[in-house]
């Protein structure tokens, strides 16, 4: 039964070596020099690791499986897994060593050989739509004859699962995949090691104790999983520490290119390829009914799934699942239709174990703190909070990521809480535990080293406050927001200011509108709704005139205090001009300002009328008493103003005044007083010395 102690186990930093086999891999990327520019070496390289693995793993098994083929070319798949002992298998009678025999022949019988692989891997490999294309690459190196070179190359290469299992295959193939990342433009589908390794750190430092449990089966979900990075990594760090593990991983990914490598990382590490999904997890979940122990992602950052930006059928997709509420995926609600990663996060959130699941999931700044009070962000993150569901929120560094420089959030996220964190929050400021990288990588010049990432790591699991860490209550970050009115007190007066208030108002907009008429007779052409609403316009031009006319006339500077008593003023200046009592309401209330000395308006019951123009809001602590932040921090200013809570939960379009927000850079925001002037003019004058010294000198070493 798992525990919720710490556990007292970091990240083993001494990997195994595969220098020897990734620095051989690497050399034979020199062979396609000219017709490849570096940035693409990776189209060819991967997919021949990829096959050459596969060969080593199938040879001993592989005339097994050749003479059942010939026996039986209709022999079912599954079955022939069994005689391959993988889940992949190679029917052709040719190797790579094989093919290097006849020269004349090679892509034809390179291409042969391929086809011989199981449906799994020839998807993999030479799949348009969902692989890697291989097929275009096989055309290309024999056009520009280096086939032959690279097949040799790779048939010499030692992959045999005997000498090298599984675990170093995959540090061989992650390997592989970060030099080749680095090397791309953005990096578009990597997430470095460095910043994996911290996050399985984190998510395995407490609640997990359960993992070390001989053959503990161990489910481990990447919702965006790219090339299969952090499912990876958690699958080495478990493995080292509990070998007798079983640990099943899952994952999606939509990226043909990143799909396929992930699929064969997969196959690689012996793991179940019906787990790894060509899907977008905005349309489908592919493993309904299956809670993971563990949830790691890195979703993409500001991507629509809604509007004409999003990809094909994903709004249609979430709003049908929305409809189903806590029964599907998004039952806290959607946020704009900009920004999918607080969706992400819902998502993971179902998929993880209803007593156990744990997830760490990378997001920039905007889930902490976009949307009002009512909007999908604001509900999503109070759901969150009264869930009691997030353990702590850390701030990396910035330009950590190969592909963007902006900064980034891991949300860790439990439903197996530690006694002491239940009902609390966690903030944790990492954004400057970091190193410099000696060359930056893309956009990414800093790292986080294992010293960093053990320091980071304790800052969690100390949970303890400090310059650093901060743990607040969940309803610390719920507020309230109360709508603030004056009473109505209002004079009114009829003088030009106030006509040219009044008008710029837009208080006879309705009756003609100078700028639209122009718009509309500008226009080629008119619908018939536009056309009657030009043909109002140009009916009304008399009688606006005549109303402004009448108001000029009647210019004065006397004040009126009520409504009451300015009303037959105003009835009488305009009677020539209109008599319609609604109209000259309008018009009174445009020729009103707020005035204190005017009397407090009131209904027909007497009950105060409060002033919507004056109306502010205020967002107080959701514990907070009203009336105590009222007396403290609005009173003082505002004597007769009063706080409205219009919530109405009950409405047919409810009304909601609660929210939430993450205000984390505030929360560690440090004030830093500015320079001195005296202190500024010291260091002008110095750079000024200097600049002359430097001058100085290079005309003497002329002279």
């Amino acid at each position: 039964m798992p525990g919720n102690r710490v556990i007292d186990a970091m990240w083993d930093d001494s990997p195994i070596d595969v220098s020897t086999e990734v620095n051989f891999i690497w050399s034979i990327a020199n062979k396609l020099r000219g017709p490849y520019r570096s940035d693409k070496y990776k189209d060819v390289i991967i997919p021949m690791t990829i096959i050459r693995r596969f060969e080593c793993a199938l040879a001993p098994t592989k005339k097994a499986v050749v003479n059942k083929y010939k026996e039986n070319p209709s022999f079912p798949a599954k079955a022939m897994y069994r005689i391959s002992g993988f889940q992949f298998y190679n029917t052709s009678e040719y190797d790579l060593a094989e093919l290097v025999n006849d020269s004349d022949h090679i892509a034809a019988n390179f291409k042969s050989y391929l086809q011989g692989f199981s449906a799994n891997v020839l998807e993999i490999l030479m799949s348009k739509e969902r692989g890697l294309n291989f097929g275009e690459e096989i055309d290309k190196m024999d056009k520009n004859n280096r086939l032959l070179s690279v097949i040799k190359a790779f048939s010499e290469l030692d992959l045999d699962p005997r000498t090298i299992d599984n675990v170093k295959m995959g540090y061989i193939f992650e390997e592989l995949i970060r030099k080749f990342s680095e090397n791309a433009e953005a990096g578009d589908h990597y997430t470095g090691r460095d910043i994996i390794k911290l996050m399985v750190n984190i998510l395995l430092a407490e609640g997990c104790d359960d993992i070390f449990d001989d053959g503990k089966v161990i489910t481990i979900l990447d919702q965006a999983c790219g090339t299969g990075g952090m499912l990876s990594t958690s699958y080495n760090f478990i493995k080292r520490y509990n070998p007798s593990a079983d640990v099943r991983l899952f994952g999606q990914e939509i990226n043909p290119e990143s799909y396929a490598m992930c699929l064969a990382e997969m196959l690689i590490k012996g793991q179940n390829a019906e787990n790894i999904c060509y899907q977008d997890t905005m349309k489908a979940d592919r493993f309904k009914g299956t809670k993971m122990r563990f949830v790691l992602e890195n979703p993409p950052f500001g991507q629509p799934w809604g509007g004409k930006d999003a990809a094909e059928g994903v709004e249609d997709a979430v709003n049908a699942e929305y409809q189903k509420g806590f029964d599907g995926r998004w039952g806290a609600g959607l946020p704009g239709t900009s920004d999918m990663q607080l969706l992400f996060l819902q998502s993971a959130i179902d998929k993880m174990d209803d007593n156990f699941g744990r997830a760490a999931i990378i997001e920039n700044g905007s889930p902490l703190f976009n949307g009002g009070t009512a909007s999908g962000e604001s509900q999503i993150r109070r759901w969150l909070l009264e869930s009691d569901l997030v353990e702590a929120i850390i701030a990396l560094p910035t330009e950590l990521f190969y592909n963007t420089e902006i900064a980034t959030y891991i949300w860790i996220l439990s439903k197996n809480k530690r006694t002491e964190r239940k009902g609390k929050i966690q903030l944790i400021d990492a954004s400057n535990i970091c190193h410099k990288l000696r060359k930056a990588l893309g956009k990414k010049k800093n790292e986080i080293s294992p010293e960093d990432r053990v320091a980071i790591t304790k800052l969690y699991a100390d949970f303890v406050e400090n310059d650093l860490s901060r743990i607040f209550k969940n309803t610390d970050f719920m507020y309230k927001e109360y709508a603030v009115m004056q009473p109505l007190q209002r004079s009114y007066a009829i003088t030009e200011d106030r006509i040219q208030y009044m008008l710029q108002s837009g208080s006879l907009s309705a009756l003609y509108d100078e700028a639209k008429v122009n718009e509309l007779q500008d226009a080629e052409e008119l619908s018939g709704k536009e056309q009657k609403k030009l043909d109002d316009y140009l009916n009304n031009k008399d009688l606006y005139d005549s109303i402004v006319a009448a108001l000029n006339e009647a210019i004065s500077e006397k004040k009126y205090l009520s409504e009451k008593s300015f009303l037959p003023v105003l009835t009488s200046a305009l009677s020539k001009a209109t008599s319609d009592k609604k109209l000259i309401a309008k018009i009174a209330v445009g020729l009103s300002v707020m005035d204190k000395e005017a009397e407090i308006q009131r209904d027909k019951k007497g009950n105060i009328i409060f002033d919507k123009d004056s109306k502010d809001t205020e967002l107080i602590p959701y514990e907070e008493d009203i009336e105590e932040y009222m007396q403290r921090e609005v009173l003082p200013y505002v004597p007769d103003a009063v706080a409205f809570f219009e919530e109405d939960l009950s409405a047919k379009k409810p009304v909601i005044k609660t929210g939430a927000e993450i205000p984390f850079t505030r929360t560690f925001y440090r004030y830093q007083a500015p320079v001195a002037s005296e202190e500024l003019k010291k260091r002008f004058v110095e750079l000024e010395n200097d600049v002359r010294d430097i001058v100085s000198d290079l005309f003497d070493q002329r002279r």
